[in-house]
């Protein structure tokens, strides 16, 4: 993608990921399509002068108030204007980070807000923190989801497409989709890899596009391709996605609900300009209140130019799923998913006798039991996480 438009937020998530430790600013620069000329020029600039000289002006979140010589109070009440959803503890993480010196404790932040009337006392009481599981390293594991679609005033709706990362709840994607297709989504996400690079695991519902019938779909068949395993979270359990689901309430609450939209185009700009503001300025309660960019680093794994055909290991048992999601097995069908038709799926022996295990690529699908009657694969669909898993 070139960098014909919005060219602050662009050039804010280039800078964010090549100044990550350990990361290969040449692959970076690949990926944003622009020269090693131009990637190494911005960060001269953004090291001698900040997000400043990246554009005439800063989309960063810096207000007047707290620039101007003033009272700590005035700084608090500015940032708690600027910032509503945020409580006390962001809000004096935030203004250390912006360099204010002589910060008055947490205690003294909600003191001050409640002096204003700018906190309410029975909303804060349903604030408590969740205990939940989190991936070691970013990129093990992202969240994806759409919220709640919402109506725009020039016709149709917008669908927030939101991609998040599970260890360092780095805003990956957030796309402004006309609907919830499949395509729609694959285009996104071929977007998202380009710059990113591609993860471990993705965690979905089970839902469409991902999911169809309780089975895989065409889609996820592509990610599983591309050597991601596809997971989802239990039925009726939206707390499998915990953070994702968090995510969709802090945006509605910063963003969606106070403001009026008009189309997609606009839509996606005030998205590209949240997310800068949520993965590099808005600090994070489950991260120590830092930054959420202060943990992330790029993936390793680049998006393959094209997808190669899969193949398996010399000697690997081997089955081509027929025309109604087929294989046939030991003089038995059995049903693997309309998805997988005209592709060949690895049968591996396991310690079990006359239990195997059935795997597409490198992605285990499930296990056939040739000693039980059934012909359907135990756990072929997709795997789930455990019930007790929240993450």
């Amino acid at each position: 993608m070139s960098w014909k438009k919005d060219l602050m937020s662009q050039r804010l998530e280039f800078i964010t990921l090549a100044l990550t430790p350990g990361a290969n600013r040449a692959e970076l620069c690949r990926r944003f399509e622009i020269s090693r000329k131009t990637g190494y020029k911005w960060l001269r600039r953004f090291g001698k002068d900040g997000a400043a000289a990246l554009q005439d002006r800063s989309h960063r979140t810096l207000s007047c108030p707290m620039q101007t010589p003033s009272t700590v109070e005035a700084k608090v009440v500015a940032l708690r204007t600027a910032q509503p959803t945020w409580g006390p503890r962001k809000l004096r993480r935030r203004l250390q980070d912006l360099g204010h010196a002589g910060l008055p404790a947490v205690s003294t932040v909600g003191r001050i807000l409640r002096r204003h009337a700018l906190i309410d006392p029975a909303e804060a009481s349903k604030h408590q923190p969740w205990q939940r599981f989190v991936r070691t390293e970013p990129n093990q594991l992202w969240q994806m989801d759409f919220k709640g679609h919402f109506a725009l005033q020039r016709g149709g709706r917008c669908h927030p497409l939101t991609i998040l990362d599970d260890c360092s709840r780095y805003s990956i994607g957030l796309a402004a989709c006309p609907d919830q297709q499949g395509r729609t989504v694959q285009e996104r996400l071929q977007r998202v890899f380009g710059r990113h690079g591609l993860p471990e695991q993705i965690l979905c519902d089970n839902g469409a596009p991902w999911s169809g019938s309780g089975e895989h779909t065409w889609l996820s068949v592509w990610l599983m391709r591309l050597g991601i395993q596809v997971i989802h979270g239990r039925p009726y359990h939206p707390q499998t996605q915990g953070k994702d689901e968090r995510f969709h309430k802090t945006l509605d609450h910063d963003l969606i609900a106070r403001n009026d939209w008009l189309d997609l185009p606009q839509a996606q700009r005030r998205f590209d300009t949240y997310r800068q503001l949520y993965n590099n300025d808005r600090p994070h309660d489950s991260l120590q209140l830092a930054v959420p960019a202060d943990r992330y680093r790029p993936s390793p794994r680049s998006l393959p130019h094209q997808l190669l055909p899969i193949e398996y290991a010399q000697g690997t048992l081997t089955r081509r799923v027929k025309s109604k999601g087929e294989i046939t097995f030991q003089n038995r069908f059995f049903y693997i998913g309309r998805a997988f038709i005209g592709f060949d799926v690895a049968l591996h022996t396991t310690a079990t006798d006359q239990l195997f295990r059935i795997a597409f690529a490198a992605i285990t699908l499930g296990l056939i039991d040739l000693s039980q009657p059934n012909n359907r694969p135990k756990g072929f669909c997709f795997p789930m996480l455990p019930h007790s898993q929240k993450v």
